[in-house]
């Protein structure tokens, strides 16, 4: 078979080294949102409207959010490239079960943390008397929602790396020389 260029080899490694650094980016300012988040204190009240100053949460929230996102198109495209190379050489090959799954782990695991961090960034921004952050009503992020989110972006970025990671070495496994006993 084909042997990969050095060239390419280090394109490959270089990819995923960045999308695991922006999923660990993205991981840190979610651990900052969590600490920066408007608390209760920060609240308030003349007795019958509300007001919540702009947190700085806003801004990691949306850095976390979009480091994210692209450690996700990142790794993904990593993936579809090895997967797309791999079925030009051999027209039988099948993505494994386990990485299809995790696949769609990751999949599922961007959109539930897509919606939790805009949701709670964007309740971190300024809520002015009156116009609160949803029917004038003032609301502060629960604790835990940017951890939690943190959680499930090193579980999206696992599930990324591990199905590329199966992909690599089931296409080793399928270019490993068989040796076949001749007959004579």
């Amino acid at each position: 078979m084909m042997e990969t260029p050095p060239r390419c080899k280090f394109a490959f490694i270089f990819s995923i080294i960045i999308s695991i650094f922006l999923g660990l980016v993205s991981f840190t300012l979610c651990i900052a949102s969590e600490i920066k988040r408007n608390k209760k204190e920060d609240l308030r009240w003349n007795g019958k409207l509300c007001y919540l100053p702009s947190s700085q949460a806003f801004g990691l929230g949306i850095a976390a959010l979009i480091s994210f996102i692209l450690a996700q198109i990142i790794g993904n495209s990593i993936l579809f490239k090895n997967c797309y190379s791999r079925r030009k050489i051999n027209a039988q090959y099948k993505l494994p079960f386990i990485a299809r799954l995790l696949i769609l782990i990751s999949w599922l695991g961007l959109g539930v943390t897509f919606i939790l961090l805009i949701v709670a960034t964007s309740m971190n921004r300024r809520q002015p008397y009156g116009a609160g952050w949803l029917n004038g009503e003032c609301y502060l992020v629960k604790g835990g929602t940017y951890a939690g989110s943190a959680v499930l972006i090193l579980v999206t970025l696992g599930s990324v790396v591990g199905s590329i990671l199966l992909t690599i070495k089931t296409n080793q496994a399928d270019q490993d020389p068989k040796i076949h006993a001749q007959m004579g």
